[in-house]
């Protein structure tokens, strides 16, 4: 049996009145590629962000890796390795697209600030690995020949690839992907679809994603949870997520359930 690399259990938070995450449990095993999809506030990246330790849950437990992680700080989450891209582009735009990927390499770095100061033989040595590196994962996404330029400068479709670069240089075991392939033009997604597929078959990495395109998900995703309203809603294979007449009506109405019943 595969080991589960994460398991979120009974899951809630709510702001206020607003219960935006209800008693969800999302277990994912190792190696695997997973998607959590539904409407338009559905709660999905509530939940990652609960993950990742942006919030806080209200109830429930997340266990990374053998490790408790609710309430646990972003960075400490982060250094065990779970490292996520965000629903808005998060890069720093007037960085070069090689600083915004060292920038995510700051959890394994280990100059002390003295050295730092000091511009130290080992510092020296660290920094150099740490550049080669960058470039290394540039490279792997297709952007090292676009390391000098500004972030900002960058195509859409070449700054999401430019987050999931700086998602890897943290290491992950797991990568979070909050919908990666928004404002895509097709073949930008069919770009982006390959790529999550060797970040999990030539990486080894296990990886859930937020996504609305339902082509993608349907032909990648190994398990699917759906989400509506802050519930789960349904769980399966892209078959059985397909075929749901929850999962349709929360999509398309109560009408277009009945029609496919």
């Amino acid at each position: 049996m595969t080991a589960n690399i994460l398991e979120a259990r009974n899951v809630t938070k709510t702001f206020g009145g607003l219960v935006a995450v209800n008693d969800v449990t999302l277990t994912v095993e190792k190696g695997r590629i997973v998607s959590v999809i539904g409407p338009n506030g559905a709660g999905k990246t509530t939940f990652f962000n609960i993950l990742t330790g942006i919030y806080k849950p209200d109830k429930g437990t997340v266990v990374f890796d053998g490790t408790s992680i609710a309430g646990a700080r972003p960075d400490i989450i982060a250094g065990l390795g779970m490292r996520r891209t965000f629903q808005n582009i998060r890069l720093f735009d007037n960085m070069t697209v090689l600083e915004n990927v060292l920038v995510g390499m700051h959890t394994h770095l280990h100059a002390p600030f003295w050295g730092i100061i000091a511009r130290a033989a080992g510092v020296r040595r660290e920094e150099a690995r740490a550049r080669q590196k960058a470039r290394e994962l540039l490279a792997y996404v297709g952007l090292e020949d676009k390391r000098d330029e500004l972030a900002k400068n960058l195509p859409y479709g070449d700054q999401r690839r430019l987050e999931i670069a700086r998602a890897l240089a943290g290491e992950p075991k797991l990568i979070l992907l909050d919908e990666p392939t928004a404002g895509m033009n097709p073949q930008e997604t069919d770009a982006a679809t390959a790529l999550i597929r060797r970040l999990r078959d030539e990486l080894g990495l296990t990886v859930v994603l937020i996504e609305h395109d339902m082509r993608l998900v349907m032909a990648i995703s190994e398990r699917i949870t759906v989400l509506d309203y802050g519930t789960k809603i349904a769980e399966g294979d892209a078959a059985a997520i397909r075929s749901n007449p929850r999962v349709i009506e929360a999509y398309l109405g109560k009408g277009a359930a009945g029609a496919a019943a």
